[in-house]
C-alpha cells in the first residue's frame, strides 16, 4: 500500500489488510438520512419471534432504550461518553468462536445484548448505531480497524472526527477513558469506513474511496437490524 502524509494522532499503517479491505470497502451511499423513533416495544416483540424468550436481555435492552431517551438533545461529547460506557459495562468481550461458533461474525446491537457478550467489531457497530440514533452525522463517526499492538492482534474501535480534519476521539472497549487517537499509541489504524464510505489513514482525516462493488457484511447488519425493526437506512 502506498505510504502517505501521516494524519492528526494516527501513524501510516504497514499492515496488510487485503482480506478486511475486500470485507468492508462495499459501502452504500445516502448518508445524512434522519432516522425515525425506534419503537422498542414492538423491537423487543420481534426479538422474542426472532431469537425467543428474552429472559435478562430484556431488561439489556430496555436499559439501551432509556440510554438513547436520557441521552437524546444532550452534548455530544456526552453522548459519547454514555454510550461507550453503556456497552462496555453491559458486554463481556469473547471471540466469535465462543458467542457465534463462527470465526468472524457481525452481530447486531440487539444480538450481542441478548447474548450479553460482544467481540470489538460489535462494541464499534453497537456505539455507532446508537450515536447516529442520537443525532450524531455519519461523516463525524467512522468504524476503524486497527492493529492492537500490545496484544498484536486485529482490532476494531469507533472514532468521532468533530471535525473532519480533526484529531479523532476513540471509543474502545480495551479500556474505558475516551482519547484523542494522537494518545493511542498502542492502535496503529489500517481503514475505517462509515456509511459514506472507505478511509485510509493519511493527511486531513484519511483518503476515501466510496466504489461499491458488492455487498458485504456492513450491509448485512443493516439488514439484519432493519429485519428487527431499526429504522437505519443506509447507516
Amino acid at each position: 500500500m502506498p505510504r502517505g502524509p501521516r494524519s492528526p494522532g494516527w501513524q501510516t499503517p504497514r499492515l496488510r489488510f487485503g482480506g478486511w479491505l475486500l470485507l468492508s470497502a462495499f459501502l452504500l451511499a445516502g448518508l445524512n438520512t434522519v432516522w425515525a423513533d425506534w419503537d422498542f416495544t414492538q423491537i423487543l416483540q420481534t426479538a422474542e419471534k426472532r431469537y425467543g424468550p428474552l429472559g435478562p436481555a430484556r431488561g439489556r435492552i430496555e436499559a439501551w432504550s432509556q440510554l438513547l431517551q436520557s441521552e437524546r438533545g444532550a452534548p455530544e461529547r456526552e453522548q459519547l461518553t454514555a454510550v461507550n460506557r453503556f456497552f462496555n459495562q453491559q458486554l463481556n468481550f469473547q471471540d466469535d468462536t465462543r458467542i457465534w461458533r463462527q470465526t468472524d461474525y457481525w452481530a447486531t446491537p440487539v444480538e450481542a445484548l441478548i447474548k450479553g457478550a460482544a467481540d470489538c467489531e460489535d462494541y464499534a457497530l453497537a456505539k455507532y448505531f446508537s450515536l447516529r440514533q442520537l443525532g450524531i452525522p455519519s461523516e463525524k463517526l467512522r468504524i476503524t480497524y486497527v492493529k492492537a499492538l500490545i496484544q498484536n492482534q486485529a482490532h476494531m474501535v469507533l472514532t468521532f472526527y468533530s471535525s473532519p480534519t480533526a484529531d479523532p476521539l476513540v471509543l474502545d472497549n480495551l479500556i474505558g477513558e475516551i482519547r484523542p487517537a494522537s494518545q493511542r499509541k498502542d492502535l496503529l489504524p489500517v481503514y475505517a469506513f462509515n456509511a459514506e464510505g472507505l478511509y485510509l489513514p493519511g493527511k486531513n482525516g484519511g483518503q476515501r474511496s466510496s466504489d461499491s462493488k458488492k455487498l458485504s457484511r456492513w450491509q448485512d447488519v443493516l439488514q439484519k437490524m432493519q429485519a428487527e425493526g431499526f429504522a437505519v437506512g443506509d447507516g
